[in-house]
């Protein structure tokens, strides 16, 4: 016969591995949450809005883009010429504040961009007129704040500007050295591109480094929406890649 000190100590040795097998159970969970969210590439809020094989949800002229590898890829060559700047448009939305991420690499001499809160031209396919975080080989205007068909140059690489109604851009301060800035961009690599735009105050980063700044308060001229591209620019020969292109709202 079982004493009485004896129940008692099982029952509180079944309670211990009881909790103990509880505690295991929710860490595995939370590791395997962690884990998910991770793979997915979401744990940030971004989500990955090209699938690297398809057009799905990007709308552009085929002849200048194609995939491959995982990439977007807009070429021009001597003989395979364009006559107007071309974009590759994201179908998904047309965001208001948001993030945007992708990694691109350029070949030397190229000129690209990424084209945000852009409107679509109606007499030209495939052409856009509004904001763009410019990209070029040579990495002179690499970061800078252009506005396509419009008001051009609003912040150059190294500015933090704001832009009023009828008047250049006013520089406020500076978010670094042009020169030393380009140090942190690579030459026929890769390099992620970051930005981040909300209200009227955007916000380009290169490879983590913030490359310019401005805050649009000209009420007439500035856009509060509208598309996201890639560009392909007029030139003799030149080659654009992205990948891994992740999106977020603000």
């Amino acid at each position: 016969m079982t004493s009485n000190s004896n129940v008692k100590s099982i029952l509180h040795l079944t309670l211990l591995l009881a909790s103990a097998l509880m505690i295991f159970s929710c860490n595995s969970s939370t590791q395997s949450t962690t884990e998910t969210e991770s793979s997915s590439g979401n744990q940030d809020g971004f989500k990955q809005i090209f699938d690297g094989k398809t057009f799905t949800d990007w709308d552009g002229d085929t002849s200048v883009w194609r995939i491959d590898s995982g990439s977007f890829i807009g070429e021009v060559t001597p003989t395979k010429q364009i006559q107007t700047n071309t974009f590759l448009i994201w179908r998904g939305e047309k965001p208001t504040d948001f993030e945007l991420k992708a990694e691109y690499r350029i070949s030397q001499g190229g000129n690209s961009g990424i084209q945000y809160r852009s409107d679509e031209l109606t007499d030209i396919p495939h052409a856009l007129k509004g904001y763009q975080a410019d990209i070029d080989g040579e990495n002179t205007y690499t970061g800078q704040n252009y506005e396509e068909r419009g008001r051009g140059f609003l912040a150059m690489r190294g500015q933090r500007v704001n832009l009023e109604a009828n008047q250049k851009p006013i520089i406020l301060d500076s978010v670094g050295n042009s020169d030393e800035l380009k140090t942190h961009i690579k030459t026929n690599d890769w390099n992620e591109i970051h930005l981040v735009v909300k209200g009227n105050n955007m916000k380009h980063y290169i490879n983590g480094i913030l490359m310019s700044e401005a805050t649009d308060n000209d009420s007439t001229a500035r856009k509060s929406e509208g598309v996201i591209g890639f560009q392909v620019h007029v030139t003799p020969s030149m080659k654009i890649e992205y990948k891994n292109i992740r999106y977020k709202k603000n």
